[in-house]
């Protein structure tokens, strides 16, 4: 509260915030606007069973502010950029292109998310033909659906709403880069964290008031407080390896002689390998809706993969989380790149030889500390899962372990940013004030 307050009194920072508040406010108004072609009166008959679970779908939907069930303009919200960052991300691995785009810094960059923007449009052209077709066979609401969602599924019709969809996505990337550029925290963790608080806090509330679960409400409001202080505390965890670096002489001037800290979280890997698991065991079920109901492996998937509460399901989940946080920890933090840029430099840990033996060291250190976070994550994750099996909840949970995490890490960041701005308006106060008293002291 007191960053917010000082942050208001600066009249460019009280700007930029009125200017993320208001691309927010368009973004939820686009969030409720349903896609042209759509019977809404059906859409909205079969939302309110459809929207529960862990799954991929029900994921993307929370992406989207429950965007995705109503087939809303912005239906697939953010989430095909997500998924264009990382398959670049992963892509520097497998394409000596990309990986020589990142080395070369900020040029690089620019033109790695120029290739993002491109593949975005194509994934969300894709993505908004999957959902339209999945819609119009009913398997997107499952039994919940009675009526023809889409009452003129014609080609014509079919891909104008294509369009309109992608259009959608684009239009959503956009209003992300301009909070970025001209407002506070990074758009796309803005626009996710919106959607979320926008269908998190009501279904939290309908628990107590609708239902009149009271004790329910408190357990689970309770144990939300309880789980976010405890991942606020995880994310600012850090693990610091000393780095000192030895002096050298370019020129006439003496450089190095510092000592610094090399910072390593203990959560590298971020949100990504709970949406990565959960992404990955959609896809059975996303497949077996279109089989046979009478068929075995389909009753098998439904009974074991379609319930996030199956002990199958809770298995599988488990082991992906801890895959997925060595496996993408390793790409996002190359231990011998930051060996050799130490290296370069003159930089050495103390009591480590430089290159080889130091990526060795680092090498060692992540996969302790990637053992903590997959321990965590897992925690966080199944939280949730516990609740629902010990309320008797059914799968209507508010929160799941993926929206602690966004929560707790968007609003860190964004505070993070928002702290800095107001320091640095009022360090630059500072200096007016005593290059003022200067000039009054010269004068005098």
């Amino acid at each position: 509260m007191k960053t917010l307050i000082q942050a208001l009194r600066e009249k460019e920072l009280r700007n930029k915030i009125l200017f993320t508040i208001f691309i927010v406010i368009v973004y939820r108004i686009g969030a409720a606007i349903p896609t042209p072609g759509i019977d809404y009166k059906v859409v909205s008959k079969a939302v309110k069973s459809a929207a529960g679970g862990e799954n991929f779908v029900a994921l993307v939907n929370l992406f989207s502010g429950g965007a995705l069930l109503q087939l809303s303009v912005f239906a697939l919200g953010i989430m095909p950029y997500i998924t264009a960052s990382i398959v670049i991300q992963l892509l520097r691995v497998v394409i000596p292109r990309f990986e020589a785009l990142h080395k070369e810094g900020q040029s690089g960059e620019a033109k790695l998310t120029e290739y993002t923007r491109y593949l975005t449009i194509g994934l969300a052209f894709l993505q908004s033909t999957t959902i339209l077709v999945t819609a119009q066979s009913g398997a997107l609401f499952g039994s919940a659906v009675s009526g023809s969602v889409i009452p003129d599924s014609s080609v014509h019709n079919m891909l104008f709403m294509i369009i309109i969809m992608t259009g959608g996505t684009g239009l959503v990337m956009w209003m992300a880069e301009l909070i970025t550029d001209h407002g506070i925290g990074q758009g796309m963790s803005v626009l996710i964290f919106t959607s979320i608080c926008s269908g998190f806090l009501p279904q939290l509330w309908n628990i107590g008031w609708t239902n009149k679960q009271w004790g329910h409400f408190a357990i689970v409001t309770g144990t939300l407080v309880v789980v976010l202080i405890f991942v606020v505390y995880v994310e600012l965890m850090q693990r610091r390896i000393p780095v000192q670096y030895t002096r050298r002489m370019i020129g006439r001037k003496m450089y190095g002689g510092t000592s610094t800290y090399l910072p390593l979280k203990v959560n590298m890997s971020g949100v990504i390998p709970p949406i990565f698991a959960s992404s990955i065991l959609a896809i059975p079920t996303l497949i077996a809706q279109f089989g046979n109901a009478n068929a075995g492996w389909v009753k098998w998937i439904n009974t074991y993969l379609a319930n996030t509460t199956s002990l199958w399901y809770i298995g599988l989940y488990s082991v992906m989380i801890v895959f997925f946080t060595f496996f993408y920890t390793s790409i996002t933090f190359n231990t011998d790149e930051t060996a050799d840029n130490m290296k370069q430099y003159g930089g050495f840990i103390p009591g480590i030889r430089a290159g080889r033996a130091t990526s060795e060291y680092l090498t060692y250190v992540m996969n302790r500390l990637n053992t903590v976070g997959a321990v965590y994550l897992l925690f966080v994750a199944l939280i949730p899962t516990i609740l629902i099996l010990a309320l008797k909840l059914g799968s209507k949970l508010p929160f799941g372990g993926t929206t602690i995490l966004i929560i707790a890490g968007v609003g860190l960041d964004t505070l993070r940013q928002a702290r800095a701005q107001t320091e640095q308006f009022q360090y630059e106060g500072f200096l007016d004030i005593k290059h003022d008293e200067a000039k009054e002291d010269k004068a005098a």
